[in-house]
């Protein structure tokens, strides 16, 4: 780092648990955010500020005037713009050392391979199951930590899944796909806008923990939140040994 990193990121460096050897981690760093929406937007810019040197901003929706009531990477001079791109500029104004990459599409099959696989963590702040499963298969696959994030209405939940480590469940371990889960949106059920922030401040601080190898990782937890009491709760859960894409065996 040079003497202007070295400012920059100097309330991080004076951390004992992350010091200069975790910024430098931080910098060199990847990060895959997808989605840059309610989730997305709190936690890539919180990414971008930490100075995690190349982040790649995935999303295929463009912005609307609904979406300005939480989605922070966005403005109304904005509206009408692909949200990839909209995000792109404000964490470049936000910290123009950190590259960003926008993919102004919807990440699936090989693209989304090749995407996680060049990834140091994956942030998933999308809003549908299908693509959820199809990014846990990708980082199962190539064993990138993978930290998830959701909120609809007053409820928010957070869990971290890192196939690096043998024996630890995979996000399907936890909502199996095809299971009995409701499919909600926002645009159906609304969401309280300080909750994604919650959530993706959430989600932006263990991926910089995995990168700076710093604290200790959420695994085998689903942490819950309900907005309206502030109440946490947490439910732990392990690897299903007979799931089919991170159980022994399992062909992903």
């Amino acid at each position: 780092m040079n003497d202007e990193q070295l400012l920059r990121y100097s309330r991080h460096i004076l951390l004992d648990e992350i010091g200069i050897e975790g910024q430098q981690r931080m910098v060199n760093a990847r990060a895959l955010v997808i989605g840059a929406g309610g989730l997305g937007s709190p936690a890539a810019l919180y990414l971008a500020s930490a100075g995690v040197g190349r982040i790649t901003l995935a999303d295929g929706d463009t912005v609307d005037l609904t979406n300005l009531q939480r989605q922070i990477l966005h403005t109304h001079e904005r509206i009408g713009e692909l949200k990839a791109r909209s995000g792109q500029v404000a964490l470049r104004q936000i910290n123009p050392e950190v590259r960003v990459d926008a993919i102004a599409s919807r990440l699936a099959g090989e693209a989304l391979a090749a995407q996680v696989a060049d990834a140091d963590v994956v942030l998933d702040c999308c809003d549908n199951f299908a693509t959820r499963h199809a990014v846990n298969r990708a980082c199962v696959s190539h064993r990138t930590p993978l930290v998830s994030g959701a909120a609809i209405r007053f409820a928010g939940q957070l869990a971290v899944f890192d196939s690096r480590q043998h024996g630890t469940p995979c996000y399907h371990c936890l909502f199996p796909e095809g299971g009995d889960v409701d499919e909600v949106r926002c645009a159906v059920m609304g969401v309280f806008a300080p909750l994604t922030g919650i959530i993706g401040a959430m989600q932006a601080a263990e991926a910089l923990k995995l990168i700076a190898g710093a604290g200790e990782t959420n695994l085998g937890r689903l942490w819950l939140l309900d907005g309206l009491s502030m109440d946490w709760r947490s439910v732990k859960f392990g690897q299903d040994p007979s799931c089919p894409v991170c159980a022994l065996g399992s062909v992903s």
